[in-house]
């Protein structure tokens, strides 16, 4: 019986143990407002003290993993998730609206990021460092290790409930650290049916918990000294209002942006409309680095954006659960209604809308803009959904500088064969990531993912998470003489 199918609430993941509680939770279908997918519970102030305090009790234990437990608990979490691909996908799509294809590509994904959490458990290393480098320091040596570094609060958004918590979940096992996972309440099902395979997979008591909690009770895991990191995904203002609040405790924000993508002149147009068709409108475009901005050479405007608003056009909007949509809904009818707004701002400033622009219940087609000054919101500001804005450039530098006129540093794209233009970008573009012909909505789990500015601080990809969960210690030996 999967999470969606369910009767009953599906109980919560508290420290090894299923539980319920007095606030129930109650999960909508995005794509049929008011259509309930199934329900949960919220963890009660006490359930959360518990968690906790079994976290804290669980890393003498975990800290001493040897390699292959790790490794080993990882993997089963991976094959789990493998062998329910199809139900955790259905979910997915049921719970976030996100079309099925989609989702059982982020479920792959999934479980491509607990497999290389997996092989990074066994090479986490140190290194040996020769520090005879005068005399006063003759005959000594340094040998480094890595340590988990305790309890880490987690909370994790709706666009991937999946993947983007397995981004938290998997580097804090595979580094011997207790986590409590805050998942989203919009689709808290899919990670508590994951859940149900980490149970399964042999780690401490206490090592794991997932617990749904209202914002005010989330706002104690920002605070509580207990944690020694807190890791969150979600947007600008709550990630660093949660920075201003986390004490002492190492903070890791992976926060939003406003993707900008440049056409250059020589690239290859067919593959730059394929892809930035993808990058800009799927899942609705509520994605962190969906492309949200594009910049294309005027010597190529005509053409280009002759193919990409033909391509949006044809883009199908509708059911996420069937194979061929394209484009589902968006989360709720806020977003549906900002969206709306901020377009209406651009027309009144002068931008002409090329394709969509009319919300259709929860549903907003993809949408095309240009004229728009910077100045409008869908510049300025993060989107979260289904547009982009177009604007003709001349000079490559100044396409370079349009890019990086944002609060943003995310991710950015460029198309183009001409390879000073490629290095120029990857040396003057303020982000965490420069995809060169390929969308900045591009994202492989092993690669450092972060941004700079108001986009965040730390990085995600398995290996530089766990950077962010040890710390480096150093042993001296010296020969005595």
């Amino acid at each position: 019986m999967t999470a969606a199918d369910r009767p009953e609430p599906h109980p919560i993941y508290l420290a090894g143990r299923w539980v319920e509680s007095p606030d129930r939770l109650v999960v909508d279908n995005p794509a049929r407002a008011g259509t309930p997918v199934g329900a949960t519970y919220n963890a009660t102030p006490e359930q959360y003290e518990e968690a906790v305090t079994a976290a804290v009790a669980a890393f003498e234990r975990t800290r001493r993993m040897p390699a292959f437990e790790r490794s080993a608990a990882l993997r089963k979490i991976s094959a789990g998730i493998q062998g329910r691909r199809d139900e955790i996908g259905r979910l997915i799509a049921l719970e976030s609206g996100k079309p099925i294809r989609d989702a059982l590509t982020e479920v792959d994904r999934g479980i491509l990021t607990f497999r290389i959490g997996a092989e990074e458990a066994e090479r986490i290393g140190g290194e040996l460092i020769p520090l005879d480098l005068n005399a006063a320091s003759r005959g000594r040596t340094g040998i480094t290790r890595r340590f988990p570094i305790g309890p880490i609060a987690a909370i994790s958004p709706f666009n991937f409930p999946l993947n983007l918590a397995a981004h938290k979940l998997a580097p804090a096992i595979a580094s011997g650290n207790p986590i409590v996972l805050k998942p989203p309440s919009k689709d808290p099902l899919t990670m508590l049916t994951v859940a149900e395979i980490v149970a399964e997979a042999g780690l401490p008591e206490g090592a794991v918990s997932i617990l749904p909690m209202t914002r005010e009770l989330g706002d104690r895991m920002v605070s509580d000294e207990r944690f020694k990191l807190l890791t969150f995904t979600g947007s600008p203002a709550v990630g660093w209002k949660m920075k201003e609040r986390a004490g002492k405790k190492r903070v890791v924000l992976e926060l939003g942006g406003n993707a900008g993508v440049i056409v250059d002149r020589s690239a290859n147009l067919d593959w730059a409309v394929r892809r930035i068709l993808v990058g800009a409108f799927s899942y609705a475009g509520q994605v962190c680095i969906s492309v949200q901005r594009m910049f294309v050479h005027e010597a190529i405007w005509d053409d280009f954006m002759g193919r990409f608003v033909e391509g949006a056009r044809k883009l199908r909007v509708g059911d996420p659960l069937d194979p061929q949509t394209d484009v589902g809904p968006m989360v709720d009818s806020r977003a549906v209604a900002r969206t709306q707004a901020w377009v209406d701002e651009a027309r009144s400033l002068g931008g002409r809308v090329l394709a969509g622009g009319t919300a259709d219940g929860s549903y907003f087609p993809p949408t095309i803009l240009i004229d728009v000054p910077a100045s409008a919101q869908v510049c300025r500001r993060e989107a979260f959904a289904p547009l982009v804005v177009a604007s003709p450039f001349v000079d490559f530098d100044a396409a370079v500088r349009a890019v990086d006129d944002s609060l943003y540093g995310l991710q950015a794209g460029l198309f183009t064969n001409d390879l000073a233009h490629a290095w120029s970008a990857f040396e003057e573009l303020e982000v965490g990531g420069v995809i060169v012909n390929d969308v900045p909505t591009y994202r492989i789990d092993h690669m450092p993912y972060g941004g700079s500015k108001d986009s965040g601080q730390g990085r995600e990809g398995i290996r530089y998470a766990i950077g962010d969960m040890t710390e480096i210690r150093i042993m001296v030996l010296a020969s005595p003489s």
